[in-house]
Protein backbone atom coordinates (compact mmCIF):
# COMPACT_ATOMS: atom_id res chain seq x y z
CA UNK A 1 0.00 0.00 0.00
CA UNK A 2 1.59 3.40 -0.90
CA UNK A 3 1.65 6.06 1.90
CA UNK A 4 0.07 9.21 0.63
CA UNK A 5 1.43 12.51 1.48
CA UNK A 6 -1.84 13.44 3.81
CA UNK A 7 -1.20 9.74 5.58
CA UNK A 8 2.92 10.94 6.38
CA UNK A 9 1.60 14.38 7.57
CA UNK A 10 -1.29 12.59 10.47
CA UNK A 11 1.88 10.39 11.36
CA UNK A 12 4.30 13.46 11.73
CA UNK A 13 1.12 15.25 14.02
CA UNK A 14 0.20 11.92 15.79
CA UNK A 15 3.95 12.69 17.03
CA UNK A 16 3.96 16.19 17.69
CA UNK A 17 0.91 15.78 19.63
CA UNK A 18 2.82 13.14 21.68
CA UNK A 19 5.67 15.38 22.55
CA UNK A 20 8.44 14.56 20.20
CA UNK A 21 11.50 15.57 21.91
CA UNK A 22 13.58 16.00 18.98
CA UNK A 23 10.78 18.37 17.64
CA UNK A 24 11.07 20.44 20.16
CA UNK A 25 14.98 20.43 19.84
CA UNK A 26 14.73 21.49 16.45
CA UNK A 27 13.06 24.56 17.66
CA UNK A 28 14.74 25.76 19.99
CA UNK A 29 18.47 25.60 18.03
CA UNK A 30 19.55 27.29 14.96
CA UNK A 31 21.80 24.67 13.90
CA UNK A 32 23.37 27.21 11.01
CA UNK A 33 24.94 28.62 13.92
CA UNK A 34 27.52 25.33 13.55
CA UNK A 35 28.07 25.51 10.01
CA UNK A 36 31.00 28.49 9.90
CA UNK A 37 33.19 25.99 12.13
CA UNK A 38 31.96 22.66 10.62
CA UNK A 39 32.86 24.33 6.72
CA UNK A 40 36.86 24.12 8.01
CA UNK A 41 36.37 20.58 7.06
CA UNK A 42 36.34 21.59 4.01
CA UNK A 43 38.70 24.48 3.73
CA UNK A 44 41.14 22.63 1.34
CA UNK A 45 39.65 23.74 -1.95
CA UNK A 46 38.87 20.92 -4.40
CA UNK A 47 40.58 20.93 -7.88
CA UNK A 48 38.24 19.31 -9.42
CA UNK A 49 34.06 18.51 -8.86
CA UNK A 50 35.01 14.98 -9.62
CA UNK A 51 33.43 12.93 -7.19
CA UNK A 52 31.09 12.57 -4.67
CA UNK A 53 29.06 15.17 -3.65
CA UNK A 54 29.69 15.79 0.17
CA UNK A 55 26.97 15.29 2.59
CA UNK A 56 25.90 18.29 4.52
CA UNK A 57 27.81 19.02 7.29
CA UNK A 58 25.15 20.43 9.38
CA UNK A 59 23.27 17.27 8.85
CA UNK A 60 25.95 15.28 9.43
CA UNK A 61 26.40 16.46 13.25
CA UNK A 62 22.89 16.40 14.02
CA UNK A 63 23.32 12.53 13.07
CA UNK A 64 26.23 12.48 15.42
CA UNK A 65 24.33 15.09 18.32
CA UNK A 66 21.03 11.60 17.29
CA UNK A 67 24.10 8.68 18.37
CA UNK A 68 24.69 10.65 21.66
CA UNK A 69 21.92 11.23 22.34
CA UNK A 70 20.62 7.32 22.28
CA UNK A 71 24.31 6.67 22.29
CA UNK A 72 24.01 4.69 19.26
CA UNK A 73 26.63 2.35 17.32
CA UNK A 74 27.47 3.79 13.42
CA UNK A 75 25.51 0.51 12.48
CA UNK A 76 22.41 1.81 15.04
CA UNK A 77 22.06 4.67 13.82
CA UNK A 78 22.20 4.17 10.01
CA UNK A 79 19.10 1.86 10.57
CA UNK A 80 17.51 3.98 13.22
CA UNK A 81 16.96 6.66 10.68
CA UNK A 82 15.93 4.58 8.03
CA UNK A 83 13.32 3.21 10.43
CA UNK A 84 11.81 5.93 12.29
CA UNK A 85 9.67 9.14 11.56
CA UNK A 86 10.98 11.52 13.99
CA UNK A 87 14.71 10.75 13.46
CA UNK A 88 13.68 11.55 9.76
CA UNK A 89 12.06 14.42 10.67
CA UNK A 90 14.75 15.88 12.79
CA UNK A 91 17.15 15.49 10.36
CA UNK A 92 14.96 17.07 7.12
CA UNK A 93 15.07 13.69 5.22
CA UNK A 94 12.20 12.66 3.04
CA UNK A 95 10.55 9.04 3.02
CA UNK A 96 12.66 8.74 -0.48
CA UNK A 97 15.59 9.92 0.19
CA UNK A 98 19.28 8.98 0.98
CA UNK A 99 20.59 8.20 4.74
CA UNK A 100 24.20 8.63 5.18
CA UNK A 101 25.67 5.25 5.73
CA UNK A 102 27.64 3.94 9.16
CA UNK A 103 31.10 4.51 6.83
CA UNK A 104 29.98 8.09 6.06
CA UNK A 105 29.10 8.75 10.10
CA UNK A 106 32.39 7.40 10.91
CA UNK A 107 34.20 9.57 8.32
CA UNK A 108 32.84 12.43 9.61
CA UNK A 109 33.55 12.07 13.01
CA UNK A 110 37.07 11.36 12.01
CA UNK A 111 36.76 14.58 10.51
CA UNK A 112 35.78 16.29 13.66
CA UNK A 113 38.78 14.82 15.35
CA UNK A 114 41.52 15.49 12.48
CA UNK A 115 40.49 18.97 12.66
CA UNK A 116 39.62 19.53 16.48
CA UNK A 117 36.56 21.16 16.35
CA UNK A 118 34.42 19.37 19.19
CA UNK A 119 35.57 22.27 21.63
CA UNK A 120 35.15 24.94 19.06
CA UNK A 121 31.52 23.50 18.73
CA UNK A 122 31.05 23.53 22.12
CA UNK A 123 32.45 26.80 22.55
CA UNK A 124 29.87 27.70 19.81
CA UNK A 125 26.98 26.88 21.72
CA UNK A 126 28.12 28.58 25.22
CA UNK A 127 29.00 32.25 23.01
CA UNK A 128 25.22 31.76 21.27
CA UNK A 129 23.98 31.88 24.93
CA UNK A 130 26.29 34.51 25.68
CA UNK A 131 25.15 36.77 23.21
CA UNK A 132 21.62 36.39 24.23
CA UNK A 133 23.01 37.54 28.11
CA UNK A 134 23.55 33.97 29.66
CA UNK A 135 26.02 34.22 31.83
CA UNK A 136 27.50 30.91 32.94
CA UNK A 137 28.44 32.20 36.43
CA UNK A 138 27.00 31.69 39.54
CA UNK A 139 29.25 29.22 40.53
CA UNK A 140 31.65 26.19 39.56
CA UNK A 141 30.83 23.00 40.70
CA UNK A 142 33.22 19.98 39.53
CA UNK A 143 32.96 16.56 39.28
CA UNK A 144 34.28 13.39 36.62
CA UNK A 145 32.53 10.37 35.85
CA UNK A 146 34.48 7.13 34.35
CA UNK A 147 33.60 6.50 30.36
CA UNK A 148 34.16 3.01 29.89
CA UNK A 149 35.42 1.65 26.40
CA UNK A 150 35.93 -1.79 24.95
CA UNK A 151 38.29 -3.85 27.10
CA UNK A 152 41.44 -4.80 25.31
CA UNK A 153 42.66 -8.41 26.10
CA UNK A 154 45.72 -8.46 26.39
CA UNK A 155 49.15 -10.67 27.38
CA UNK A 156 50.61 -9.23 30.73
CA UNK A 157 54.01 -8.31 29.47
CA UNK A 158 51.97 -5.69 26.60
CA UNK A 159 50.01 -4.44 29.52
CA UNK A 160 52.83 -3.58 31.46
CA UNK A 161 54.52 -1.52 27.99
CA UNK A 162 51.43 0.10 27.84
CA UNK A 163 51.50 0.85 31.53
CA UNK A 164 55.19 2.63 30.88
CA UNK A 165 53.76 4.57 27.52
CA UNK A 166 55.47 2.25 25.29
CA UNK A 167 53.88 0.18 21.90
CA UNK A 168 54.80 -3.85 21.73
CA UNK A 169 57.15 -3.95 18.70
CA UNK A 170 55.13 -6.99 17.09
CA UNK A 171 52.25 -4.16 17.35
CA UNK A 172 54.47 -1.84 15.93
CA UNK A 173 54.99 -3.47 12.98
CA UNK A 174 51.73 -4.44 12.45
CA UNK A 175 49.80 -1.17 11.78
CA UNK A 176 46.31 -2.94 11.01
CA UNK A 177 46.93 -4.52 14.85
CA UNK A 178 47.90 -1.55 16.13
CA UNK A 179 44.71 0.57 15.01
CA UNK A 180 42.45 -1.67 16.77
CA UNK A 181 44.63 -1.56 20.08
CA UNK A 182 43.71 0.89 22.59
CA UNK A 183 47.33 2.05 24.15
CA UNK A 184 45.87 5.30 26.17
CA UNK A 185 42.85 3.81 27.85
CA UNK A 186 43.89 2.88 31.58
CA UNK A 187 42.83 0.46 34.60
CA UNK A 188 41.95 2.12 37.83
CA UNK A 189 40.18 1.27 41.07
CA UNK A 190 37.47 2.83 43.32
CA UNK A 191 35.38 1.88 45.54
CA UNK A 192 36.53 -1.79 45.19
CA UNK A 193 35.91 -1.89 41.78
CA UNK A 194 37.51 -1.46 38.39
CA UNK A 195 37.20 1.17 35.78
CA UNK A 196 38.81 0.73 32.21
CA UNK A 197 38.62 3.73 29.87
CA UNK A 198 38.86 7.29 30.30
CA UNK A 199 37.32 10.11 32.49
CA UNK A 200 35.06 12.72 31.75
CA UNK A 201 35.79 15.68 34.12
CA UNK A 202 33.09 18.90 33.79
CA UNK A 203 32.26 21.94 35.69
CA UNK A 204 29.01 23.05 35.80
CA UNK A 205 27.42 26.16 36.39
CA UNK A 206 25.74 26.26 39.81
CA UNK A 207 22.37 27.53 38.32
CA UNK A 208 21.80 26.31 35.11
CA UNK A 209 22.91 22.87 35.33
CA UNK A 210 25.00 23.76 31.82
CA UNK A 211 28.62 22.19 31.42
CA UNK A 212 31.03 25.19 30.81
CA UNK A 213 34.27 23.57 31.15
CA UNK A 214 35.48 19.96 30.37
CA UNK A 215 38.02 17.63 29.69
CA UNK A 216 38.97 13.90 28.50
CA UNK A 217 41.86 11.90 30.86
CA UNK A 218 42.29 8.39 31.05
CA UNK A 219 40.65 6.91 33.45
CA UNK A 220 43.86 6.41 36.19
CA UNK A 221 44.38 10.33 36.41
CA UNK A 222 43.19 11.54 39.67
CA UNK A 223 40.44 13.89 39.59
CA UNK A 224 42.56 16.18 41.55
CA UNK A 225 44.93 16.61 39.32
CA UNK A 226 42.54 18.04 36.31
CA UNK A 227 41.01 20.67 38.55
CA UNK A 228 42.71 23.53 37.19
CA UNK A 229 42.46 23.00 33.89
CA UNK A 230 38.38 23.21 34.19
CA UNK A 231 38.28 25.72 36.68
CA UNK A 232 36.88 28.95 35.08
CA UNK A 233 38.41 32.26 36.34
CA UNK A 234 36.29 33.75 39.24
CA UNK A 235 35.18 36.78 36.85
CA UNK A 236 34.14 34.46 34.49
CA UNK A 237 32.68 31.12 36.30
CA UNK A 238 31.81 32.96 39.52
CA UNK A 239 33.65 32.88 42.87
CA UNK A 240 32.51 29.78 44.81
CA UNK A 241 33.77 26.30 43.88
CA UNK A 242 31.79 23.06 45.33
CA UNK A 243 33.49 19.76 44.70
CA UNK A 244 33.98 16.38 46.89
CA UNK A 245 36.65 15.57 48.85
CA UNK A 246 38.94 14.26 46.45
CA UNK A 247 39.80 17.73 45.37
CA UNK A 248 41.24 19.14 48.81
CA UNK A 249 44.58 19.78 49.32
CA UNK A 250 46.06 22.50 51.69
CA UNK A 251 47.98 23.25 48.36
CA UNK A 252 44.81 23.59 46.76
CA UNK A 253 43.05 25.60 48.72
CA UNK A 254 45.81 28.22 49.53
CA UNK A 255 45.80 28.06 45.47
CA UNK A 256 41.78 28.35 45.14
CA UNK A 257 42.56 31.66 47.66
CA UNK A 258 45.12 33.30 45.88
CA UNK A 259 42.96 33.21 42.36
CA UNK A 260 40.03 34.54 44.31
CA UNK A 261 37.87 31.75 44.18
CA UNK A 262 35.64 30.77 47.32
CA UNK A 263 36.31 27.12 48.24
CA UNK A 264 33.10 24.77 49.16
CA UNK A 265 35.09 21.46 48.78
CA UNK A 266 33.97 18.54 51.19
CA UNK A 267 36.92 19.10 54.01
CA UNK A 268 38.60 15.19 54.11
CA UNK A 269 38.65 12.28 56.99
CA UNK A 270 41.75 10.93 57.73
CA UNK A 271 43.22 8.20 59.68
CA UNK A 272 42.78 8.71 63.15
CA UNK A 273 41.78 11.83 62.24
CA UNK A 274 37.93 11.91 62.19
CA UNK A 275 35.61 14.60 60.73
CA UNK A 276 34.48 16.80 63.86
CA UNK A 277 30.69 16.92 64.22
CA UNK A 278 31.03 20.55 62.81
CA UNK A 279 32.93 19.40 59.83
CA UNK A 280 30.37 16.69 58.66
CA UNK A 281 27.81 19.40 59.07
CA UNK A 282 29.19 21.67 56.43
CA UNK A 283 29.80 18.62 53.86
CA UNK A 284 26.34 18.10 54.51
CA UNK A 285 25.68 21.60 53.41
CA UNK A 286 28.02 21.61 50.56
CA UNK A 287 26.55 18.42 49.23
CA UNK A 288 22.99 20.19 48.76
CA UNK A 289 24.44 22.07 45.94
CA UNK A 290 27.14 19.84 44.67
CA UNK A 291 24.41 16.91 44.34
CA UNK A 292 23.91 19.15 40.92
CA UNK A 293 26.50 17.74 39.45
CA UNK A 294 25.30 14.21 39.94
CA UNK A 295 22.13 15.41 38.23
CA UNK A 296 24.36 15.74 34.80
CA UNK A 297 26.31 12.62 34.87
CA UNK A 298 22.70 10.82 35.76
CA UNK A 299 20.76 12.23 32.62
CA UNK A 300 23.82 10.96 30.42
CA UNK A 301 23.24 7.62 32.05
CA UNK A 302 19.86 7.16 32.07
CA UNK A 303 18.48 9.91 29.23
CA UNK A 304 20.83 9.17 26.92
CA UNK A 305 21.28 5.49 26.92
CA UNK A 306 24.68 5.73 28.62
CA UNK A 307 28.33 6.84 28.50
CA UNK A 308 30.04 3.92 26.51
CA UNK A 309 31.82 4.86 23.81
CA UNK A 310 32.98 2.38 21.37
CA UNK A 311 36.10 3.87 20.14
CA UNK A 312 39.70 3.33 20.48
CA UNK A 313 42.30 5.86 21.53
CA UNK A 314 42.90 9.31 23.47
CA UNK A 315 42.03 11.42 20.52
CA UNK A 316 38.85 9.81 19.62
CA UNK A 317 37.27 9.37 22.96
CA UNK A 318 37.86 13.33 23.71
CA UNK A 319 35.53 13.72 20.49
CA UNK A 320 33.44 10.95 22.41
CA UNK A 321 33.43 12.61 25.30
CA UNK A 322 33.16 16.27 23.96
CA UNK A 323 29.95 15.21 21.73
CA UNK A 324 28.34 13.83 24.95
CA UNK A 325 28.82 17.11 26.66
CA UNK A 326 27.88 19.52 24.02
CA UNK A 327 24.47 16.85 23.20
CA UNK A 328 23.75 17.16 26.99
CA UNK A 329 24.18 21.17 26.63
CA UNK A 330 21.60 21.61 23.85
CA UNK A 331 18.97 18.53 25.37
CA UNK A 332 19.54 20.92 28.80
CA UNK A 333 18.88 24.21 26.62
CA UNK A 334 15.48 23.36 25.91
CA UNK A 335 14.49 22.45 29.10
CA UNK A 336 15.44 25.55 30.27
CA UNK A 337 13.62 27.59 27.74
CA UNK A 338 10.57 25.09 28.07
CA UNK A 339 10.17 25.78 31.90
CA UNK A 340 10.84 29.58 30.81
CA UNK A 341 13.92 29.76 32.92
CA UNK A 342 15.20 31.82 29.65
CA UNK A 343 13.81 34.78 28.40
CA UNK A 344 14.25 33.91 24.58
CA UNK A 345 12.65 31.03 22.99
CA UNK A 346 15.47 29.60 20.70
CA UNK A 347 19.47 30.05 20.67
CA UNK A 348 20.55 31.83 17.70
CA UNK A 349 17.90 33.96 16.96
CA UNK A 350 18.51 37.46 17.89
CA UNK A 351 16.34 38.82 20.98
CA UNK A 352 13.63 41.03 19.89
CA UNK A 353 12.77 43.71 22.71
CA UNK A 354 10.04 45.65 22.86
CA UNK A 355 9.68 49.19 24.58
CA UNK A 356 6.44 50.30 26.18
Amino acid sequence: MQTSLFDLENRYASLSEAGDPLERLNAVIDWEIFRPILARIDAKERKTAAGRKVTCRVLMFKLLVLQRLHNLSDERLQYQVSDRLSFMRFLGLELSGNVPDARTVWAFREALKEHRLTDALFERLNQALADLGVELKSGQIIDATFVPVPIQRNKPENNALIKSDAVPIEWGKTPAKLAQKDIDARWTKKGGQNHYGYKNHINIDRDTKLIAAAVCTAASVHDSQVLDAVLRDAAVGGKTVWADSAYRSDEQEQSLAASEHESQIHERAYRNKPLSEAQGLSNTEKSRVRARVEHVFGHMHNSMGGIFLRSIGAARAAVGVGLMNLTYNLARIEVLIRLKVFDFDRIGTPRIRTTG
